[in-house]
Protein backbone atom coordinates (compact mmCIF):
# COMPACT_ATOMS: atom_id res chain seq x y z
CA UNK A 1 0.00 0.00 0.00
CA UNK A 2 2.74 2.16 0.49
CA UNK A 3 3.97 1.53 -2.61
CA UNK A 4 0.91 2.29 -4.43
CA UNK A 5 0.96 5.56 -2.36
CA UNK A 6 4.32 6.92 -3.51
CA UNK A 7 3.61 6.08 -6.96
CA UNK A 8 0.42 7.60 -6.86
CA UNK A 9 1.68 10.46 -5.05
CA UNK A 10 4.59 10.71 -8.02
CA UNK A 11 2.47 10.58 -10.46
CA UNK A 12 0.34 13.44 -9.42
CA UNK A 13 3.10 15.66 -8.29
CA UNK A 14 4.80 14.89 -12.23
CA UNK A 15 1.13 15.85 -13.82
CA UNK A 16 1.41 19.19 -11.67
CA UNK A 17 4.48 20.04 -12.32
CA UNK A 18 3.38 19.20 -16.41
CA UNK A 19 0.47 21.92 -15.98
CA UNK A 20 2.53 24.25 -14.51
CA UNK A 21 5.32 24.01 -17.15
CA UNK A 22 2.56 23.86 -19.85
CA UNK A 23 0.91 27.26 -18.27
CA UNK A 24 4.27 29.27 -18.14
CA UNK A 25 4.34 28.12 -21.40
CA UNK A 26 1.74 29.50 -22.74
CA UNK A 27 1.44 32.26 -21.07
CA UNK A 28 2.51 35.16 -23.36
CA UNK A 29 2.54 37.76 -19.97
CA UNK A 30 3.39 37.60 -16.47
CA UNK A 31 -0.05 38.09 -13.95
CA UNK A 32 0.98 41.27 -12.99
CA UNK A 33 1.42 42.53 -16.67
CA UNK A 34 -2.10 41.37 -17.29
CA UNK A 35 -3.16 42.98 -14.13
CA UNK A 36 -1.78 46.10 -15.39
CA UNK A 37 -2.83 46.25 -18.78
CA UNK A 38 -6.75 45.19 -18.37
CA UNK A 39 -6.55 48.22 -15.55
CA UNK A 40 -5.17 50.30 -18.13
CA UNK A 41 -7.95 49.33 -20.79
CA UNK A 42 -10.93 49.62 -18.58
CA UNK A 43 -9.98 53.19 -17.75
CA UNK A 44 -9.36 54.08 -20.98
CA UNK A 45 -13.13 52.43 -21.82
CA UNK A 46 -15.16 53.43 -18.87
CA UNK A 47 -13.59 57.31 -17.96
CA UNK A 48 -15.03 58.73 -21.42
CA UNK A 49 -18.38 56.98 -20.95
CA UNK A 50 -18.53 58.10 -17.41
CA UNK A 51 -17.83 61.39 -18.72
CA UNK A 52 -20.94 61.36 -20.90
CA UNK A 53 -22.99 59.88 -18.81
CA UNK A 54 -22.39 62.93 -16.16
CA UNK A 55 -22.64 65.32 -18.59
CA UNK A 56 -26.00 64.18 -19.57
CA UNK A 57 -26.90 64.62 -16.27
CA UNK A 58 -24.96 67.97 -16.22
CA UNK A 59 -26.51 71.18 -17.18
CA UNK A 60 -25.39 72.92 -20.88
CA UNK A 61 -24.03 76.06 -19.29
CA UNK A 62 -21.83 73.12 -16.61
CA UNK A 63 -20.51 71.61 -19.56
CA UNK A 64 -19.54 74.29 -21.52
CA UNK A 65 -17.48 75.15 -18.21
CA UNK A 66 -15.87 72.09 -18.56
CA UNK A 67 -17.04 70.54 -15.59
CA UNK A 68 -16.76 66.75 -14.99
CA UNK A 69 -18.69 66.59 -11.88
CA UNK A 70 -21.96 68.00 -11.99
CA UNK A 71 -22.94 70.80 -9.80
CA UNK A 72 -26.31 69.52 -10.00
CA UNK A 73 -27.72 66.34 -11.08
CA UNK A 74 -30.95 67.07 -13.57
CA UNK A 75 -32.45 64.72 -16.24
CA UNK A 76 -34.25 67.58 -18.16
CA UNK A 77 -31.66 66.37 -21.10
CA UNK A 78 -33.33 63.02 -21.44
CA UNK A 79 -36.71 64.98 -21.78
CA UNK A 80 -36.10 67.82 -24.34
CA UNK A 81 -33.88 65.49 -26.74
CA UNK A 82 -37.29 64.00 -27.76
CA UNK A 83 -38.76 68.04 -28.85
CA UNK A 84 -35.37 69.13 -29.82
CA UNK A 85 -33.32 66.85 -31.57
CA UNK A 86 -36.48 64.39 -32.94
CA UNK A 87 -34.82 61.63 -32.00
CA UNK A 88 -37.92 59.77 -31.46
CA UNK A 89 -38.79 59.34 -35.47
CA UNK A 90 -35.42 58.60 -35.69
CA UNK A 91 -34.97 55.43 -33.28
CA UNK A 92 -38.07 54.50 -35.04
CA UNK A 93 -36.82 54.25 -38.48
CA UNK A 94 -33.21 52.96 -37.57
CA UNK A 95 -34.73 50.11 -35.65
CA UNK A 96 -36.99 48.92 -38.43
CA UNK A 97 -34.24 49.09 -40.95
CA UNK A 98 -32.01 47.85 -38.92
CA UNK A 99 -34.23 45.04 -37.60
CA UNK A 100 -35.41 44.09 -40.74
CA UNK A 101 -32.12 43.64 -42.06
CA UNK A 102 -30.66 41.55 -39.38
CA UNK A 103 -33.76 38.96 -39.54
CA UNK A 104 -33.91 38.96 -43.47
CA UNK A 105 -29.75 38.31 -43.98
CA UNK A 106 -29.91 35.99 -41.15
CA UNK A 107 -32.77 33.58 -42.34
CA UNK A 108 -31.26 34.12 -46.10
CA UNK A 109 -27.77 33.11 -44.46
CA UNK A 110 -28.23 30.15 -42.95
CA UNK A 111 -30.08 28.75 -45.83
CA UNK A 112 -27.20 29.58 -48.49
CA UNK A 113 -24.93 28.61 -45.80
CA UNK A 114 -26.26 25.03 -45.61
CA UNK A 115 -26.39 24.09 -49.26
CA UNK A 116 -22.57 25.71 -49.60
CA UNK A 117 -21.64 23.52 -46.91
CA UNK A 118 -23.51 20.39 -46.96
CA UNK A 119 -23.88 19.83 -51.13
CA UNK A 120 -21.32 20.03 -53.68
CA UNK A 121 -21.84 21.62 -57.39
CA UNK A 122 -20.24 23.60 -59.45
CA UNK A 123 -19.19 27.12 -58.98
CA UNK A 124 -19.55 26.29 -54.75
CA UNK A 125 -15.86 27.15 -54.04
CA UNK A 126 -16.12 30.33 -56.26
CA UNK A 127 -19.11 31.40 -54.20
CA UNK A 128 -17.11 30.62 -51.14
CA UNK A 129 -14.07 32.42 -52.41
CA UNK A 130 -16.39 35.56 -53.40
CA UNK A 131 -17.57 35.41 -49.97
CA UNK A 132 -14.47 36.08 -48.39
CA UNK A 133 -13.23 38.52 -51.18
CA UNK A 134 -16.09 40.88 -50.58
CA UNK A 135 -15.40 41.47 -47.05
CA UNK A 136 -12.33 43.20 -48.38
CA UNK A 137 -14.43 45.84 -50.57
CA UNK A 138 -14.88 48.92 -49.20
CA UNK A 139 -18.59 50.58 -48.36
CA UNK A 140 -17.28 53.47 -49.70
CA UNK A 141 -16.38 52.56 -52.80
CA UNK A 142 -19.80 51.40 -53.69
CA UNK A 143 -22.27 54.52 -52.69
CA UNK A 144 -21.81 56.17 -56.39
CA UNK A 145 -22.40 53.11 -57.84
CA UNK A 146 -25.09 51.88 -55.57
CA UNK A 147 -27.00 55.31 -55.45
CA UNK A 148 -26.78 55.14 -59.49
CA UNK A 149 -28.09 51.70 -59.74
CA UNK A 150 -30.90 52.46 -57.75
CA UNK A 151 -31.68 56.09 -59.26
CA UNK A 152 -31.71 54.35 -62.64
CA UNK A 153 -34.46 51.01 -61.86
CA UNK A 154 -36.32 54.13 -60.02
CA UNK A 155 -36.83 56.11 -62.98
CA UNK A 156 -37.23 53.35 -65.16
CA UNK A 157 -39.80 51.19 -63.23
CA UNK A 158 -41.56 54.74 -62.41
CA UNK A 159 -40.75 54.03 -58.19
CA UNK A 160 -38.84 55.66 -55.64
CA UNK A 161 -36.05 53.98 -54.38
CA UNK A 162 -34.19 57.01 -53.59
CA UNK A 163 -35.48 58.29 -49.99
CA UNK A 164 -37.46 55.37 -48.71
CA UNK A 165 -36.89 52.81 -46.33
CA UNK A 166 -37.23 49.99 -48.11
CA UNK A 167 -34.93 51.66 -50.63
CA UNK A 168 -31.86 52.14 -47.72
CA UNK A 169 -32.81 48.35 -46.64
CA UNK A 170 -31.92 47.00 -49.68
CA UNK A 171 -28.81 48.78 -49.65
CA UNK A 172 -27.81 47.32 -46.01
CA UNK A 173 -29.07 43.90 -47.38
CA UNK A 174 -26.14 43.65 -49.90
CA UNK A 175 -23.70 44.74 -47.42
CA UNK A 176 -24.50 42.15 -44.59
CA UNK A 177 -25.12 38.79 -46.53
CA UNK A 178 -22.09 38.56 -47.52
CA UNK A 179 -20.98 38.37 -43.71
CA UNK A 180 -23.90 36.77 -42.03
CA UNK A 181 -23.28 33.67 -44.86
CA UNK A 182 -19.39 33.16 -44.07
CA UNK A 183 -20.45 33.28 -40.32
CA UNK A 184 -22.87 30.08 -41.41
CA UNK A 185 -20.67 28.59 -43.38
CA UNK A 186 -18.30 28.60 -40.53
CA UNK A 187 -20.40 27.53 -37.86
CA UNK A 188 -22.67 24.67 -40.17
CA UNK A 189 -18.85 23.22 -40.91
CA UNK A 190 -18.41 22.09 -37.21
CA UNK A 191 -22.07 20.83 -36.72
CA UNK A 192 -21.78 16.83 -36.89
CA UNK A 193 -22.92 15.22 -40.62
CA UNK A 194 -24.63 12.22 -37.99
CA UNK A 195 -27.52 14.03 -37.26
CA UNK A 196 -28.60 15.09 -40.77
CA UNK A 197 -27.75 11.21 -41.65
CA UNK A 198 -30.42 10.11 -39.02
CA UNK A 199 -32.77 12.24 -39.80
CA UNK A 200 -32.76 11.72 -43.84
CA UNK A 201 -32.60 7.75 -42.50
CA UNK A 202 -36.11 8.38 -40.72
CA UNK A 203 -37.33 10.20 -44.09
CA UNK A 204 -37.06 13.93 -43.34
CA UNK A 205 -36.41 15.75 -46.27
CA UNK A 206 -33.78 18.35 -47.53
CA UNK A 207 -35.64 21.61 -45.82
CA UNK A 208 -37.13 19.37 -43.03
CA UNK A 209 -33.63 18.72 -41.88
CA UNK A 210 -32.69 22.57 -42.09
CA UNK A 211 -35.80 23.90 -40.13
CA UNK A 212 -35.83 20.99 -37.76
CA UNK A 213 -32.06 20.04 -36.83
CA UNK A 214 -29.99 22.55 -37.96
CA UNK A 215 -31.97 25.87 -37.30
CA UNK A 216 -32.34 24.76 -33.44
CA UNK A 217 -28.21 23.90 -33.53
CA UNK A 218 -27.32 27.33 -35.43
CA UNK A 219 -28.99 29.97 -32.88
CA UNK A 220 -25.29 30.82 -32.02
CA UNK A 221 -24.35 31.71 -35.43
CA UNK A 222 -27.89 33.00 -35.99
CA UNK A 223 -27.74 35.73 -33.25
CA UNK A 224 -23.74 36.48 -34.10
CA UNK A 225 -25.07 37.39 -37.97
CA UNK A 226 -28.09 39.21 -36.78
CA UNK A 227 -26.27 41.41 -34.28
CA UNK A 228 -23.92 42.00 -36.67
CA UNK A 229 -26.35 43.25 -39.71
CA UNK A 230 -28.35 44.85 -37.30
CA UNK A 231 -24.92 47.28 -35.92
CA UNK A 232 -24.10 47.45 -39.89
CA UNK A 233 -27.72 49.58 -40.04
CA UNK A 234 -27.71 50.84 -37.06
CA UNK A 235 -24.04 52.91 -36.94
CA UNK A 236 -23.75 53.87 -40.39
CA UNK A 237 -23.60 57.38 -41.55
CA UNK A 238 -22.57 57.30 -45.02
CA UNK A 239 -25.53 55.19 -46.73
CA UNK A 240 -28.25 56.68 -44.64
CA UNK A 241 -27.16 60.09 -45.23
CA UNK A 242 -27.46 59.45 -48.83
CA UNK A 243 -30.62 57.44 -48.92
CA UNK A 244 -32.82 59.32 -47.08
CA UNK A 245 -34.92 62.20 -46.30
CA UNK A 246 -36.06 64.05 -43.11
CA UNK A 247 -38.67 61.90 -42.72
CA UNK A 248 -36.84 58.42 -43.49
CA UNK A 249 -33.60 59.65 -41.40
CA UNK A 250 -32.44 57.26 -39.02
CA UNK A 251 -31.16 57.89 -35.59
CA UNK A 252 -27.29 58.47 -36.64
CA UNK A 253 -28.81 61.29 -39.02
CA UNK A 254 -30.62 62.90 -37.05
CA UNK A 255 -27.44 62.90 -34.40
CA UNK A 256 -25.25 64.25 -37.00
CA UNK A 257 -28.01 67.04 -38.26
CA UNK A 258 -28.76 67.89 -34.86
CA UNK A 259 -24.75 68.36 -33.73
CA UNK A 260 -24.33 70.26 -37.15
CA UNK A 261 -26.95 72.81 -36.21
CA UNK A 262 -25.36 73.45 -33.11
CA UNK A 263 -22.20 74.52 -34.69
CA UNK A 264 -21.65 78.67 -34.26
CA UNK A 265 -24.20 78.88 -31.20
CA UNK A 266 -23.43 80.80 -28.24
CA UNK A 267 -23.35 77.84 -25.94
CA UNK A 268 -24.15 74.67 -27.72
CA UNK A 269 -26.82 71.75 -26.11
CA UNK A 270 -23.78 69.62 -25.07
CA UNK A 271 -25.98 67.55 -22.24
CA UNK A 272 -28.45 67.08 -24.73
CA UNK A 273 -26.50 65.43 -27.20
CA UNK A 274 -24.48 63.56 -24.44
CA UNK A 275 -28.07 62.32 -23.48
CA UNK A 276 -28.83 61.41 -27.23
CA UNK A 277 -26.01 59.83 -27.92
CA UNK A 278 -26.39 57.25 -24.69
CA UNK A 279 -30.29 56.80 -26.11
CA UNK A 280 -28.95 55.88 -29.27
CA UNK A 281 -26.43 53.45 -27.73
CA UNK A 282 -29.30 51.65 -25.60
CA UNK A 283 -30.39 49.31 -27.69
CA UNK A 284 -26.92 48.10 -28.81
CA UNK A 285 -25.77 47.60 -25.60
CA UNK A 286 -28.77 45.54 -24.79
CA UNK A 287 -28.41 43.05 -27.49
CA UNK A 288 -25.08 42.79 -26.22
CA UNK A 289 -26.15 41.65 -22.54
CA UNK A 290 -29.20 39.66 -23.81
CA UNK A 291 -27.21 37.77 -26.36
CA UNK A 292 -23.95 37.32 -24.73
CA UNK A 293 -23.84 33.98 -24.96
CA UNK A 294 -24.51 33.54 -27.92
CA UNK A 295 -22.20 35.68 -28.93
CA UNK A 296 -19.51 33.77 -27.28
CA UNK A 297 -20.49 30.14 -28.85
CA UNK A 298 -21.21 31.51 -32.14
CA UNK A 299 -18.07 33.67 -32.66
CA UNK A 300 -15.63 30.76 -31.40
CA UNK A 301 -17.21 28.05 -33.50
CA UNK A 302 -15.16 26.82 -35.85
CA UNK A 303 -12.07 27.57 -34.31
CA UNK A 304 -10.91 24.58 -32.38
CA UNK A 305 -11.70 21.52 -34.58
Amino acid sequence: MSTQSLTRGSTQARSRNRRSRNSEVTRLMPTWLIAVLTTVLCILVLVPIAYIFLASLNSDIGVARGEFWPSEFSLESYTKIWSSVGLGKGIVNSLIVSGAVAIVSALIAIGTAYVLVRFTFWGRLTMLRGLLGLQSIPGTLMLLPVFVLFASIGSWIGITIIGTLWGLFIAYLTFALPFSTWVMVTYLRGLPRELEEAARIDGASNVGILFRIIVPLSWPGIVVSAIFAFLLGWNDVLFASIFTKPDTATAAIVLQTFAASQEGGAIPVYSQMMAAALVCAAPVVILYFVFQRYLVGGLTAGGVK
